[in-house]
């Protein structure tokens, strides 16, 4: 496609906004794992958490047709994030200095990258249809969303520093997920059919109420062994 015409930067255009539109809940979770970090390290597991799942994301979306047809795939990412959401949710408490930064800044690298591949299964469609078969082009437009992704997962850093709720919440948008991919496995459709879209979203906000209630009976379980250990 050339790079003058007009339909190129259509397409690209295209491409930016639908990847910056899909990618809010990536943008979520990069907040989520990122938010125990000490200031400078949250800076960096946003950086290369969020170059790196673009980088993926190009490799997934050139494979992503055949792969939505895999049985339980979905099912498998559906229950990576539940755990990703109950981990998210428990406070990482004892974070200490030095290598322990490193280490988490690893940790929360991984977790990025292992729910961004989880949550970009079903998103990468839309962006393929917008590059139209042109490799080079959808290059171009996710390596041109990267500084809008990590725009938007250091501002969600700042609210959730004066809001905790929104981790809650964010947790909740994985489980929620969870639920309705669980419930759109080809594994589960070809048993039982297409399910309805009420029935879908039940399943969703199923997921969310079971992220949340696990995360915080953990919370709460952990908070009563630390006071046990201080009184002892």
């Amino acid at each position: 496609m050339d790079l003058t015409s007009g339909a190129f930067w259509a397409a690209l255009g295209s491409i930016i906004l639908a990847n910056v539109v899909l990618s809010g809940d990536n943008a979520v979770v990069i907040a989520l794992a990122a938010r125990s970090l000490p200031p400078q390290q949250q800076k960096k597991a946003i950086f290369w958490g969020s170059g790196a799942a673009i980088v993926m994301r190009i490799v997934l979306t050139l494979i992503a047709v055949e792969m939505l047809k895999w049985p339980w795939l979905k099912v498998v990412g559906a229950l990576l994030l539940v755990y990703i959401g109950v981990s998210l949710l428990l406070e990482d408490e004892g974070e200490g200095e030095g290598g322990h930064e490193s280490g988490g800044m690893m940790a929360a690298i991984r977790t990025i990258l292992v729910a961004d591949l989880v949550m970009s299964l079903d998103n990468v469609l839309a962006v393929a249809a917008a590059a139209k078969g042109d490799t080079a082009l959808l290059v171009i437009g996710l390596a041109v969303s990267i500084p809008l992704i990590i725009f938007g997962s250091t501002l969600l850093l700042k609210v959730m520093e004066r809001f905790p709720i929104i981790i809650t919440l964010g947790a909740a948008l994985l489980g929620f997920l969870a639920g309705e991919m669980l419930l759109t496995d080809p594994a589960v459709t070809t048993r039982f059919g297409e399910l309805s879209h009420e029935v879908v979203n039940g399943a969703g906000a199923v997921g969310a109420v079971l992220v949340v209630g696990v995360g915080m009976w953990l919370q709460r379980r952990a908070r009563a062994r630390a006071d046990a250990a201080e009184q002892a």
